[in-house]
């Protein structure tokens, strides 16, 4: 088990490139099934959730070629639709290829999958979804079998706007007889991101973005090399941009995408008087020195709300600035039970239900050795101590490395004093 030690209260600043969008990265691995051809992702993060993504397509058949940060996987040796259970339960993402798998083998094999303990995170919205589409489902307590051997389109209503289960349905849903239309879908950027991988693999999708998605069954297999990039990372975005304010520096972030795809972000820096430019022209974010932050309320909610991945980094943004800020995630229970952690540094934090916290400011912190609950609470344990007095460990940094393309090289890289063992 690997660990960070961190040298809080020096100034960041200097340039990084953004990464490709981990939840696009997994999901458009998963979608190379659906075809027999070759297909390349551009801007692909090297990640522990990646790699592992990728080592069960390889485990299952399928051959992959890396180049730089490009990933060329042809999938056309798969032959079992069965993941391998030991991968699976490490990565709860793994979920996401039972679509793929259905669509093109008609059935999958699948334990439960794993993944950060952060609250319940029932797959049932997945296998409620295969239900409507006419897939049969046992489980015995460890593996779950699917019988999707007559999956037929039809309108879909997802009881719960899941984003996975959104895009394991409409992969699915690619190779049923006729047309499907999802109500309800969830309408975050990579789901797109996605959809534009299968239009080039010449499947029919239409509206996504929107909460009505419509895709028309190919009897089909794909027959067409395709390529396509990956979205930026906005969690890395967030990440970086609170590593700034909280640090006082003035780093520069390029490849963030639009002005648009980055809304949800940039309006609530602008709730907490963070200081930026957004340059279009090159797709840059620069945060500036921050000395007036000023306390927000931040709510997690499905895009185009603020995320619910950035709510651990933007809760110790909240801890330097003036008065009493709202903590509410209402999606996941556990996300806030690494706030004790903060507290232990000198955090003024009252927890006031499994979702809301109350975060007071400005606080003093100071250094503490901790060991990560899970990779976004990880992740804001390093910005805490970047901004806290002494030396700060962190353990289990593995958690970490899941989400993020290594994160001390490149605050390292920006001025912070961070030292990797182990």
């Amino acid at each position: 088990m690997g660990l960070l030690r961190i040298t809080g209260k020096n100034t960041l600043n200097g340039t990084v490139e953004i990464s490709g969008r981990k939840n696009a990265a997994l999901k458009l691995i998963a979608g190379s099934i659906l075809s027999d051809k070759d297909v390349t992702l551009h801007r692909v993060p090297d990640i522990g959730d990646v790699r592992v993504m990728l080592q069960i397509l390889e485990s299952m058949g399928a051959t992959v070629q890396k180049n730089g940060t490009s990933v060329t996987i042809n999938t056309s040796s798969i032959t079992d639709p069965t993941i391998p259970t030991e991968l699976a339960r490490k990565l709860r993402a793994s979920l996401v290829i039972v679509g793929p798998l259905l669509g093109r083998f008609g059935r999958a094999v699948f334990p439960h999958p794993g993944g950060c303990v952060i609250g319940k995170r029932s797959i049932e919205p997945h296998l409620d979804a295969f239900r409507q589409l006419g897939a049969e489902i046992q489980f015995d307590g460890a593996i779950y079998q699917i019988d999707a051997s007559n999956l037929v389109g039809r309108q879909v209503y997802l009881k719960e706007r899941s984003v996975t289960g959104t895009e394991n349905l409409i992969m699915a849903a690619c190779r049923a007889t006729g047309h499907t239309t999802i109500l309800n879908a969830a309408q975050e950027l990579h789901i797109t991101n996605l959809c534009d991988l299968l239009r080039c693999m010449g499947y029919s999708i239409s509206d996504d973005g929107s909460s009505t998605i419509v895709i028309e069954g190919n009897p089909t297999i794909s027959t067409v090399p395709c390529e396509t990039p990956i979205i930026a990372d906005e969690i890395e975005i967030g990440t970086f941009a609170v590593a700034s304010l909280v640090t006082g520096g003035t780093v520069t972030l390029k490849g963030v995408g639009s002005h648009t795809d980055l809304l949800p972000i940039l309006s609530k820096l602008d709730d907490f008087n963070a200081q930026y430019t957004y340059n279009q022209e090159d797709q840059s974010l620069t945060l500036l020195p921050s000395p007036n932050l000023v306390a927000a309320d931040v709510q997690t909610n499905p895009w185009p709300g603020f995320p619910p991945d950035l709510q651990s980094p933007f809760t110790v943004l909240a801890t330097q600035a003036t008065g009493t800020s709202l903590i509410h995630d209402w999606m996941y229970e556990g996300r806030l039970y690494f706030v004790d952690l903060l507290q232990k540094m000198g955090a003024n934090i009252v927890i006031c239900d499994p979702h809301r916290a109350l975060v007071t400011g400005p606080n003093t912190l100071t250094h503490s050795s901790s060991i990560s609950p899970d990779l976004r609470a990880g992740a804001a344990l390093v910005l805490a101590a970047l901004v806290a007095e002494g030396e700060s460990v962190i353990e289990h940094i593995e958690l970490i490395d899941r989400g993020y393309v290594q994160l001390d090289e490149r605050l390292r890289s920006l001025g912070a004093q961070i030292i990797r063992e182990g």
